[in-house]
């Protein structure tokens, strides 16, 4: 993005206009620049998600070494987290942003991208899944979330922070993850189930759970309290949505695994899941509310769903 006159920023640079831009990244790789979407990353959604994979898994296929998506950081975690799930093969693929506009004071855009190709173009980096690199930083993309609105330290991971760093121009890496199981594109023409995100807190009257059956979602993705808690008074209420359809319990808590065998209150997560919801582990309310919606997309049945889960603690 850059500016535009009493506007504020908006997306208006093409991928060449952000390569020709970075000092000295015709020295690291030969750069071919695509530019699919010129979207605020608000804007993107699963369908844009699901035809940029297969436009990788097309370039991956031939002589490219690796592949970096730039987009806005809004919804980085997430597209690192899709592509992680549907990109197949084994070379690099990195997505980056930059907090800053082009022509702010100290913009970090140039400077992403370069530490994004740096670590797609080096050996040894195959394998390990999508990651997300920023401020110097590389993040797998399982665990990495945007933790701050403005500054250009925003991404964090959790719960052991990045898995690796660029630094004098090499990738760093100190720590191993492996990339998703693969699951299958669906056709890029095919509407995506859609998938309800009901956050609860304190005093809420539980309506929005009541609403989800008759608003055509075909599952559910419900953000509970503390390790995985909500007000007793629902219960009865998400007991009948988990019979229509399924229905995941995260937490809106940042860090830390939705428990499964703690508490034993009306509304805890051991009340909750005896009664078939199905726990998200450490994975985030929004990645759990995307990865549902695959398995949904390629018709997961209910055990399917709770081990895939499973596998996030």
């Amino acid at each position: 993005m850059k500016g535009a006159p009493g506007r504020g920023i908006v997306p208006t640079l093409t991928g060449a206009d952000l390569v020709a831009a970075v000092p000295g990244l015709s020295a690291v790789a030969e750069i071919e620049a695509r530019s699919p979407y010129q979207l605020p990353g608000a804007s993107l959604t699963f369908s844009h998600l699901n035809a940029l994979a297969g436009m990788i898994d097309a370039a991956l296929a031939d002589d490219f070494a690796g592949a970096v998506v730039v987009q806005g950081t809004d919804t980085i975690e997430e597209t690192a987290f899709v592509l992680d799930c549907l990109v197949g093969g084994v070379k690099p693929v990195v997505v980056t942003g930059a907090m800053r506009g082009p022509e702010a004071a100290g913009a970090d855009g140039p400077a992403n991208i370069l530490a994004a190709v740096t670590y797609a173009a080096s050996p040894g980096m195959e394998g390990r899944g999508v990651v997300a690199i920023l401020n110097d930083e590389i993040h797998a993309a399982r665990y990495v979330r945007k933790g701050h609105t403005g500054l250009t330290s925003a991404f964090t991971s959790s719960p052991q922070g990045p898995i690796g760093f660029v630094l004098e121009g090499r990738a760093l890496m100190h720590a191993r993850t492996e990339p998703m199981p693969k699951l299958p594109r669906t056709p890029e023409d095919a509407e995506p189930p859609a998938v309800a995100l009901v956050t609860l807190g304190l005093g809420d009257d539980g309506r929005m759970i009541e609403a989800v059956s008759s608003l055509g979602y075909a599952g559910a993705v419900v953000v509970g309290m503390g390790a995985g808690h909500v007000p007793s008074a629902h219960v009865p209420r998400l007991s009948a949505l988990a019979e229509q359809m399924p229905v995941v319990l995260s937490t809106r808590v940042a860090n830390g695994p939705v428990f499964t065998g703690t508490y034993g209150f009306p509304g805890s997560e051991t009340d909750l899941l005896a009664r078939g919801i199905i726990p998200s582990g450490s994975l985030g309310f929004a990645k759990a509310r995307l990865l549902l919606q695959m398995q949904l997309s390629i018709g997961y049945d209910r055990k399917e769903i709770k081990s895939a889960f499973s596998r996030f603690y």
